[in-house]
């Protein structure tokens, strides 16, 4: 892949194991800083205390919606070694 191609991932293929790194983009970013603000927000309104299978649904959720963005804006991911 060429340096060129990679600079329209916001989130780039994790250099040990499976999944993906640290954000390298603006928008990359926001999409962390939604997902923490959401989590936490729903902490504040949802009270999992009260009704926890809401609370874990609206979890399962968030993340889902976070995995799908870094499917489909991050780099393609497998299993790395490092030495690669």
């Amino acid at each position: 892949m060429t340096p060129e191609d990679n600079r329209d991932y916001w989130f780039p293929a994790k250099r040990y194991g499976l999944g993906w790194g640290f954000p390298v983009r603006w928008q990359g970013w926001l999409v962390i800083v939604a997902f923490v603000v959401l989590v936490f927000g729903g902490i504040w309104v949802l009270r999992p205390d009260r009704h926890p299978a809401v609370f874990i649904v609206y979890m399962v959720v968030l993340a889902t919606l976070l995995v799908v963005t870094c499917w489909l804006k991050g780099e393609k991911t497998r299993w790395h070694r490092g030495d690669e």
